[in-house]
């Protein structure tokens, strides 16, 4: 196909009415916007003048070997698209059902194409610069399933191939819809992409733009959807253990998808996802979208915090009879009811609930009305447990909170150290280098080739050990059950030490409680409340960055999350706090 030999045919395409020709193999004009194929054909020169018909055979093959260069025309989408197609097949190796791709993932990308004006809308914003309408009045237009399969579950996704010899396979495959591009598109040098340098600089009201971030943000709530388990903290540390496209995710892309210049601003990540700006890209995304309520948490949800809290009870190596004070303050506090764990986007607050760290925050409750953690109070109960072991070693042993903090302070140092030489030894730099144009390309491959052969001598003369495999993913980051380890694990102790009996019930010997909030912040504040540590007991202190370092989060959002689980099981604290603030009120103004 060749675009400048077709130059010469100026007649108005019959189905589109544009005139921008190409000429196929067989020598037939075909139109470059709707892709319609002319019966006219273009006039053979004579070929006996020629000395040497095999010079006119060695240009044609350099011409599509420099196309074959110079790549395929794409849009930025279509490489979110292919992003969100391997992170989708990532989640699939995992455990995740293929329902995923094929159905809830495909329909909120599509979703999100007719929302971003970008396909499946009259003028597309790639064909026209005039403002476009979402095909509402439609049907075949605005039903998801009567569209054609963006994610399809074939061994590589779609892509628009325009001026490039496309393969026989991709008309098979159902993709996006075919968008041309004009000359003037197709000749820029600013990116590899054709709208690279329109979509940095892209800037509409109400409009959510793309960025590889909120591809995790798309994964999520398909997730959760389907209600699979894997939670929002288990997500990104799948993406930081690489088992997740994300850093480099760009690296995926086929080789005919060139990628330079403004793209790299769009497609580089030089960051770990971070679970809060995730969270807001969620309800951000969701919001946009107008997507209906989600399928409801149950409790035979993996999301619901009876559930939740036992999987953290095991992983922080907690006695199994926690497990029934845990369910007991859901109860009370009415965290597990269905219309407070399913996610309403068109809700007036669209909010969801932070399912994992909700959960741990139950925990730390529990552990602040068995033990009071006020640096006094559970190393007494931890004598009294240690002196009863040793009288009764045949017995089931009572919980030791000294003896618990000794062995998961040793666990999580360690686990700690080797997080942060992982993190510091982490390559930024893509296998697949990024240049800024394609005059430096050259240039650029042939530093990364040396970067590359240097890296190798060195490692060889540093260190000869082969390199350590990858561990498969898992849903846990301790075992504590494994044999012959040398660590206890408390999961079988007795609560005895902490519990006493009255009448038919049990009640904590524990019969103090200290709010870790006393005042919250006003509605106009960002945040609920603040955290310093140096307020804090030292026990507390340790429980908060435990869980927050199993969760990858800020240890001020778990204790914001405790602040408000406390809100809700001590109302009756709360509501003579702010009578007393309104009866002073009253007494300064007389």
């Amino acid at each position: 196909m060749d675009l400048e030999e077709a130059k010469e045919f100026k007649d108005r395409c019959s189905q589109c009415a544009a005139v921008s020709w190409g000429l196929t193999d067989e020598g037939k004009y075909y139109c470059t916007s709707c892709h319609n194929v002319t019966e006219r054909s273009r006039e053979v020169i004579n070929t006996g003048a020629i000395p040497n018909t095999k010079i006119q055979a060695i240009n044609r093959g350099l011409k599509r070997k420099r196309k074959l260069e110079k790549g395929w025309d794409w849009y930025v989408c279509e490489g979110f698209q292919h992003i969100l197609y391997q992170q989708a097949k990532a989640l699939q190796t995992l455990g995740v059902g293929p329902e995923l791709k094929n159905e809830v993932l495909h329909n909120f990308w599509k979703r999100y194409l007719q929302k971003s004006k970008q396909a499946y809308c009259k003028n597309p914003v790639y064909t026209s610069r005039r403002k476009t309408t979402v095909l509402e009045d439609n049907p075949s237009h605005s039903d998801w399933d009567s569209e054609p399969e963006l994610l399809s579950d074939l061994s590589c996704p779609s892509f628009v191939e325009s001026g490039a010899e496309s393969q026989p396979e991709v008309h098979a495959q159902k993709s996006l819809p075919i968008i041309k591009a004009s000359q003037s598109e197709t000749a820029s040098v600013c990116s590899g992409s054709l709208d690279g340098v329109e979509y940095s600089l892209r800037k509409e009201k109400g409009i959510v733009k793309m960025t590889v971030p909120r591809t995790l943000a798309f994964c999520y709530l398909s997730l959760l959807w389907q209600r699979e388990t894997i939670t929002l903290a288990d997500l990104l540390r799948f993406v930081e253990e690489e088992h997740i496209p994300y850093i480099n995710a760009f690296q995926h892309f086929p080789e005919e998808m060139k990628l330079y210049g403004r793209d790299k601003g769009i497609f580089a990540i030089e960051s770990w996802p971070n679970y809060e700006d995730i969270y807001k890209k969620i309800i951000e995304v969701a919001t946009f979208l107008d997507l209906p309520r989600f399928p409801d948490i149950t409790e035979d949800c993996y999301l619901h915090p009876n559930i939740l809290c036992m999987k953290y009870l095991m992983e922080v190596n907690l006695p199994d009879e926690m497990h029934d004070l845990t369910c007991h303050v859901v109860k009370v506090t009415g965290i597990g009811e269905v219309d407070f764990l399913t996610f309403d986007p068109i809700a007036k607050k669209a909010k969801t609930v932070k399912y994992d760290v909700q959960a741990v925050a139950v925990i730390v409750v529990v552990l602040k009305l068995l033990f009071l953690l006020d640096d006094n109070l559970e190393w007494s109960l931890s004598n009294i447990a240690e002196k009863y072991n040793e009288k009764n070693e045949e017995d089931k042993p009572w919980f030791d909170f000294r003896k618990w903090y000794q062995v998961m302070k040793k666990a999580i140092d360690e686990k700690k150290q080797k997080w942060e030489e992982a993190r510091a030894k982490y390559l930024w730099k893509s296998e697949k280098p990024l240049y800024h144009s394609a005059i430096n390309r050259s240039v650029v491959y042939k530093r990364r080739e040396m970067v590359v052969s240097l890296q190798k001598q060195f490692s060889t003369l540093v260190d000869s050990t082969p390199a350590v495999e990858k561990k498969s993913p898992s849903s846990f980051q301790f075992s504590w059950t494994e044999e012959g380890s040398d660590r206890t694990c408390f999961h079988g102790h007795s609560l005895q030490g902490v519990l006493k009996q009255k009448g038919q019930s049990l009640m904590t010997k524990n019969s103090l409680y200290w709010l870790s909030t006393q005042k919250f912040c006003k509605s106009y504040c960002k945040h609920v409340t603040t955290y310093e540590e140096s307020n804090f007991s030292l026990s507390y202190q340790f429980i908060l960055n435990l869980f927050s370092f199993l969760l990858r989060i800020k240890t001020s959002l778990l204790h914001e999350e405790v602040s408000l689980i406390e809100k809700r099981l001590f109302k009756a604290k709360y509501s003579t706090t702010k009578k007393k603030s309104s009866r002073s009120r009253k007494v300064r103004k007389c």
